[in-house]
């Protein structure tokens, strides 16, 4: 959802109103995109992990809010390995005649314009390609950087003024972040360095953070919202995080991301877009492209490799402040 907000701001600048449709895991993010009116939410049975049935029933949930709303013309975004066409069939069920979406499959009449794959680019500028077929532009002066609306970083978080480096280890897919092992040597290591070390996280990872906290770290899973957690890693010198949402919020809030990727996806498409970035992982391991939610090679290979210190030289890099200015104790922080 966040890689797609430089399209959304594409779709808005027009002047007319946006409505996102978006699954249960991506609508908390859409609702705090530039240009978005108005969130619906539909758990979509070919895209979420746990698909509920197609049924008729969980399609007329869809349709007769479309409807209601007499929208004009639809954008569908996909990623590189979804199908817009049986959304594309939904739309023009509740009436939408005009959608354009990216198909390598002949889509008959449930396209208006059919966009031709872009290749191995990143997802903004996939997205955009796709609003840009559709005729619509960012305006002037937009970047196409991710962004979160403005409004709702005026909070204050609650950590000092010392500089902070937050640790993400959490991800959904367990193949797509760094072992266990590895992100307590990195906390090892910095507090050491006397680096103020913040550790997030969702409700289901706060037995991994404590075990972080443990070793010296601030720990504020479980206890932030998406918005709180937004204004936590603007407030950061720069976060360290595997291929997961949280490194394309520091993104959107222009924090410096070293990024844990393993190679499951492309990190040409799904790298931390639009601000400065280490991509730390073998891209050439065997899980490659594969798509895989666990590692299926023993080991997790391609990121088991990554050492404590490969995050630290890149912390140099992109956040010298923060190894450099001794921070003293860790001390408790709060969000506010």
């Amino acid at each position: 959802m966040l890689v797609t907000g430089p399209a959304i701001r594409a779709l808005a600048s027009r002047g007319r109103g946006v409505v996102l449709l978006a699954g249960p895991q991506g609508a908390a993010a859409g609702a705090m995109l530039p240009g978005v009116d108005e969130v619906i939410q539909w758990r979509c049975p070919w895209i979420v992990a746990d698909p509920p049935p197609v049924d008729t029933t969980s399609i007329d949930d869809l349709v007769a809010p479309l409807r209601a709303r007499s929208i004009s013309e639809a954008v569908v975004f996909t990623s590189f390995h979804q199908s817009a066409l049986p959304t594309a069939l939904v739309l023009q069920q509740a009436g939408i005649r005009t959608v354009t979406a990216i198909s390598e499959d002949y889509p008959g009449s449930l396209l208006t314009t059919r966009v031709a794959p872009p290749g191995d680019v990143p997802e903004p500028e996939r997205a955009l390609a796709t609003a840009e077929a559709a005729g619509f532009t960012l305006p002037p002066g937009d970047d196409g950087r991710l962004l979160i609306r403005a409004d709702l970083l005026g909070g204050a978080v609650a950590l000092g003024a010392a500089p902070f480096v937050v640790l993400h280890p959490g991800a959904t897919a367990p193949s797509r972040t760094w072992p266990a092992h590895r992100w307590e040597e990195a906390v090892d290591v910095l507090v050491r360095r006397g680096v103020r070390t913040v550790v997030t996280g969702g409700p289901g990872e706060t037995d991994l953070c404590a075990r972080l906290a443990r070793r010296g770290a601030i720990d504020l899973s479980g206890a932030t919202s998406l918005v709180q957690l937004a204004r936590v890693l603007r407030d950061a010198t720069a976060v360290v995080v595997g291929n997961t949402g949280p490194a394309h919020l520091a993104a959107a809030v222009g924090t410096p991301v070293v990024s844990l990727f393993s190679p499951v996806v492309p990190a040409a498409r799904w790298a931390p877009y639009g601000v400065p970035s280490v991509v730390l992982g073998d891209q050439d391991a065997p899980c490659r492209g594969s798509r895989a939610r666990e590692c299926p090679v023993p080991g997790h290979p391609c990121l088991t490799g990554v050492t404590a210190g490969d995050v630290v030289d890149a912390l140099e890099r992109l956040a010298p402040e923060a190894l450099h200015e001794v921070a003293g104790p860790q001390t408790e922080g709060g969000i506010a």
